[in-house]
């Protein structure tokens, strides 16, 4: 609900409610009434929070809860949050409908999975192979 992101993401950002008051200029008393759920913010102003905070309209107003972690915060604008998947015994992952959906992935769709310290991504083939060329294109000028 938009009351648990608005506390989530104030404290994430290390934000009192007076500065957020501050930010979108109202009274920190009204602020504090958006996170206990007693009121709602309008439109503006909630479009004004998701500037601040910089998350997307959309996801300043929808809860995500993921399996054995609970709510999960707002992704940043231009990022997602599509849940959670189990390994299978042999290593397979299945992608959430609403990514396969986004990206247009299909039964077929090769891939490349990249990592760092923190975790793993995949990247469709083409898509790799093409900042690859743009990148080697680059560093021949």
């Amino acid at each position: 609900m938009l009351k648990d992101n608005l506390v989530m993401l104030r404290k994430l950002n290390g934000y009192s409610q007076e500065q957020i008051a501050e930010k979108i200029d109202i009274s920190r008393q009204a602020y504090a009434k958006w996170e206990s759920g007693a009121t709602v913010p309008d439109v503006e102003k909630a479009a004004l929070l998701a500037q601040v905070y910089g998350v997307t309209l959309d996801s300043l107003l929808k809860t995500v809860t993921a399996d054995g972690i609970g709510v999960i915060p707002p992704a940043p604008q231009g990022k997602n949050i599509w849940g959670t998947v189990t390994l299978g015994d042999r290593g397979q992952i299945v992608i959430p409908k609403a990514a396969r959906d986004q990206f247009g992935l299909k039964g077929g769709t090769r891939m490349i999975i990249v990592s760092d310290e923190q975790g793993i991504a995949m990247i469709p083939a083409e898509t790799f192979a093409a900042k690859m060329q743009e990148l080697m294109a680059m560093l021949s000028d």
